[in-house]
Order: structure tokens, then sequence, then C-alpha cells
């Protein structure tokens, strides 16, 4: 049998019997899949890991809480072997010879009738990877293959088109605060399938160079008090593209909902009749200041955090942010779209209670390679912006988590 490769099938467990003996590490690593599988699952151990016996709890799966005994395999379809006792293990293993129920070693693969492929998923794809050489098995190998390929399902550099019509629609994808590593890996695998992507100026623009050449790229550029594509614009782009039957991918910066407008495309669309799908980006609101060294929250400092728009300064009457309620709070607030207007958010800050005292950093060009930070207090934020030019994008931070962390680099 060692002579011969094994045969890679698909077990469909739905329903059916799956027997788990030993409740350790192995069984913790395997059940999960076996559960999403659909499988009527019977753990036999007298002990198992506290993951293993959550699920229990959770009534995923049925435990009997004793050693194997003759008989537990006989109603079985699949078995997973996976105890300390070797002997035990040997006398399962017979059975499920007996019963013909396919069977998993965990101690001893050459005795085993089934070896369990590195498995991973991507996209309703499960890639499955065996070593064809029983006589030379390397799990680890095995293991790199299958993450190589599941890798590049996910971040698009393995592309493997839909080869059957596919529904045309929008995808409104969050692209992360700037570092194109921090797309998400759904986010970046449907860039690599799109016809068509309308792109912010804050979308992670790097990702845009290794589309393949037959995608058409709109700039949908919003720069502050320059060109910009006017929103009902970019709202009859995507209906126009998605209506020709092409796979729109429109990104944004950041996270869509997060003053990003996503909104009113996703209602635009709706109107139209064009499916959307919203895929959810990472906020500059935390990331940002996570990559400066800050978090916005912290034990005995900070219990809350206040994410706000600064696109208008607090005495304009199309505000809807209550300043002076903000003053009044003790954790953080972070504002974005804010550096033209900080130096009236500092001034109705400290008017309404807020320390002058009170930190303030300012992050620039977050997470890419031109990040800056630039440190000031509230009664001096709005000349350190003018001296030291800070420029959007940048986030502020407010409060005391500005101090907690290493002190930033001169």
């Amino acid at each position: 049998m060692a002579e011969h490769p094994a045969y890679p099938v698909g077990l469909r467990l739905a329903g059916r019997r799956v027997v788990v003996l030993g409740g350790g590490q192995v069984a913790q690593r395997r059940l999960p899949a076996l559960i999403a599988a659909g499988a009527d699952i019977l753990l036999v151990s007298p002990g198992a890991t506290p993951s293993v016996e959550a699920m229990a709890d959770a009534g995923e799966i049925t435990w009997a809480r004793r050693g194997y005994e003759d008989g537990d395999l006989a109603d079985a379809w699949y078995a997973l072997i996976a105890t300390s006792d070797p002997e035990a293990n040997t006398r399962a293993s017979a059975e499920a010879e007996r019963h013909r129920v396919w069977c998993v070693r965990s101690d001893d693969a050459d005795r085993a009738t089934a070896w369990t492929p590195a498995t991973g998923h991507s996209e309703g794809v499960t890639v499955a990877v065996l070593t064809t050489d029983a006589r030379g098995r390397d799990p680890r190998h095995t293991a790199a293959i299958r993450d190589a390929v599941v890798e590049g399902l996910r971040d698009g550099t393995l592309v493997a088109p839909h080869h059957r019509t596919r529904t045309p629609g929008v995808w409104l994808v969050g692209g992360g605060p700037g570092d194109p590593d921090l797309i998400t890996v759904r986010g970046r695998r449907l860039l690599a399938e799109a016809d068509v992507v309308i792109a912010d100026r804050l979308g992670p623009r790097d990702l845009l160079a290794e589309l393949p050449p037959h995608v058409e790229v709109i700039d949908a550029a919003k720069i502050p008090y320059g060109r910009y594509m006017a929103q009902e614009a970019i709202n009859n782009a995507l209906i126009e593209h998605a209506g020709q039957g092409k796979a729109v991918v429109r990104l944004k910066g950041g996270d869509p909902f997060v003053f990003g407008r996503g909104m009113e495309e996703v209602q635009a669309l709706t109107e139209a009749g064009i499916p959307c799908t919203v895929v959810p980006g990472i906020s500059s609101s935390i990331s940002v200041p996570g990559a400066a060294g800050i978090p916005v929250t912290h034990r005995g400092v900070a219990h809350e955090f206040t994410v706000v728009s600064g696109h208008v300064a607090p005495d304009d009457e199309r505000s809807l942010v209550d300043w002076p309620a903000l003053a009044k709070l003790t954790g953080t607030l972070v504002v974005l779209m804010g550096v033209d207007k900080i130096g009236k958010i500092a001034e109705t800050l400290v008017a309404h209670g807020r320390s002058p005292d009170t930190p303030v950093a300012l992050i620039q060009e977050g997470t890419t390679a031109a990040q800056r930070r630039v440190d000031a207090t509230l009664a001096t934020v709005a000349e350190t912006v003018r001296t030291e030019d800070v420029k959007p994008p940048a986030v502020i931070v407010i409060g005391e988590v500005v101090r907690v962390g290493p002190e930033p680099a001169a």
C-alpha cells in the first residue's frame, strides 16, 4: 500500500456519524472543520481541552467522557483516532478496518486508511493538498503549498477567473488607511477580479499598479478645494458600468461607512436595481493612531473614544457635532478631515472645559512610507500645524493616550 499514492476525494459528512477518539490538541484542530461539514460527531475521551469542552457545551458535538471501547466505530462513516494510548489506537484502527470505516490516525499515518490533507479556504473554494509519495510524506511542505495557493487566491496574486456568467454588480471595498498590505484579503481578491475600478485618492494606490491591463481604472479623487468628481457623477459611473454587466469595484480609503459616503452610493445603486456588496475596511480612525504608537483606549487612561468629522468648523451652522459635550468627555477624541479646522476645534474644546494642556498628536499619511507624527497640545496645536506644515490627510488624536506610548522620534 505504501507504494501507491492516496486517492483524493471530498467526503460529504452532513448528518453522518463521525467518531473522534481523544480530546486533545489534534481533536481541537480537526473538530471545527467536521462541525462545519455538518457531521454528527461523537467524541470519545475521558478528558478534553477547554476549547473542545466548549464545543460539547455548545451542543456542537456529543461527548462520551470515557476511553475507547470496542464497538464505538460500528455506525461511523469516518473516524479520527487521536488518543495518547497506542494500544487503544491500534484496537480502534482494527475495528475501523473490520467495519470499513475510513480512519485517520494521528500517531501512525502508515497504518491509517485515510490521510487528512492540508486544507484552506477562499471564497467558496477548498484547497486540499496531499503528498503523493507515501514514503516521503512531509506535512510542513504540504502545508506550505496549501498556504501559498490560498494566499495567492486571497490577495489576488493567483488569479483564477470565473468562467461561468457572473452576476453584474458593485463591490464597495474599504481599502484601509493607505498601506496596501492593510486591505482585507477579500478586498484584494475582488480587485484582481474586477473589470472596472473606481478609486478614491485615499485608497491604497499601489494596488492599482498590480491590476491586469484590461482593467479600466477611473479616478474619482476628491482633492479638498481642488479638482473633484461630484458624488452624483460617481454614482452614475457605478450604475453605468455595472449595468453593462461588468464587475465593478468601488475602492475607498479606510472603511466605506466611516465618513466615506458609502451609504449614498449604496442607496443610488439600490434605486437603480444594481446589486451591491459592502466589503468593510480598516478605519484610519483606529489604525493610524495605532501605527503611530497611540492606543485609542488604555486601561486607567481612556475608557472610551469618539470619532468625529472636522471638515466643518464648530461654529459652522452645517456642523452636526456637539462640541461642548465632547469637551466634557475624559476619553480620546479622534478627528478626521480636520487639519485646517483644528485651531477652531481646539479653541472650542478649551472654551467648554477641556484643559489647554491636553496632548494632541497629528499623524500625517498614516501607515504609508511618508507617515510622520507631530505632537502638540490644545493650546499650541494651531500654531504647530502652521509651523510644521501639516497637510491632509492626517488623523488627529486628542487625549491622554497620546502620552501613553513611547516618546515619538525627534
